[in-house]
């Protein structure tokens, strides 16, 4: 059971790590808050990794290293898939993705769930796609499912989900310094992406504030989600930390008063369901 709890942990923080980056990139571009918070969570992160201790060896740099650049680029190719298409497409496709990918490489690697465990995997990946469902907006007609929109989606769901791969083969001795050196080349990424684009400029006042509070809540969810892997299966483990739209929804449901459909409150029975089907068979 220690695995799965940590994996609804870490959802849990992505789901309110989102919600409060959200807030904060209604007020100023979200890139602008990811130069606050990622620095944050490495600077978190490393004074925890000193704390724990853990052998720094090439493969806990190597792999953290590639996993940091997924981030990056998940984050980049997201935004820029939300921006220019219908978000009701590009959410859905997206969390599928990021729960799919980690699912078949770790079944390709030999991991072998029970009969139970797939069950649960199932019905949590359509808990994802109705969670994660929202309203079509009126301007759909301006946001469309282009060509270059779909290979975004694509490569931003595909970037996500490599990311629980890759930090899955860091050696379990490194302790926290893969996430270390994964937050580092992320932060650099990010860095590189807002020079580029001309987002340089660090927020002030409340886009702040929320940006140093998704900072934490990121170095939270990530080193539960290391934990996480761990202590369970990669393809058991991803499926559970993606159900976190669930944790967004219902926060903008409780503290924006926004209306929940009845496909997302089915989504959120159905994602509890799932966690209790994965931790009973994993």
């Amino acid at each position: 059971m220690v695995g799965p709890a940590f994996a609804v942990l870490s959802g849990i923080g992505y789901g309110v790590s989102d919600f409060v980056g959200g807030l904060a990139s209604r007020r100023v571009a979200a890139l602008r808050v990811v130069l606050v918070s990622y620095p944050v969570a490495l600077v978190l992160l490393t004074a925890l990794a000193f704390a724990v201790g853990g052998h720094v060896s090439t493969p806990a740099i190597v792999w953290g290293g590639l996993c940091g650049l997924s981030q990056a680029f998940g984050v980049w190719w997201f935004y820029a898939a939300l921006g220019t298409g219908p978000m009701s497409l590009v959410s859905p496709l997206t969390a599928i993705l990021v729960a799919g990918v980690p699912i078949v490489a770790g079944v390709t690697l030999g991991e072998r769930p029970s009969v139970l465990a797939y069950a649960g995997i199932a019905l949590a990946l359509i808990a994802v796609v109705l969670v994660s469902r929202e309203v079509g907006d009126k301007d759909s007609t301006e946001h469309r499912f282009t060509t270059k929109v779909a290979w975004l989606t694509l490569g931003a769901g595909l970037a996500f989900g490599l990311n629980f791969v890759l930090i899955d083969q860091a050696p379990i001795e490194a302790q926290l310094w893969p996430l270390v050196f994964a937050r580092l080349s992320a932060s650099l990424m990010v860095l590189v992406i807002a020079v580029v684009s001309g987002n340089l400029a660090v927020p002030s006042g409340v886009p702040l504030k929320l940006a140093l509070a998704a900072g934490v809540l990121d170095t939270i969810s990530n080193v539960a989600m290391l934990l996480a892997l761990h202590a369970s299966m990669l393809s058991l483990t991803s499926v559970l930390i993606s159900l976190y739209p669930a944790g967004t929804v219902g926060l903008a449901l409780v503290v924006l008063k926004e209306k929940v459909t009845r496909w997302q409150a089915a989504g959120m029975a159905l994602a509890l369901m799932s966690v209790g089907m994965i931790a009973a068979g994993r």
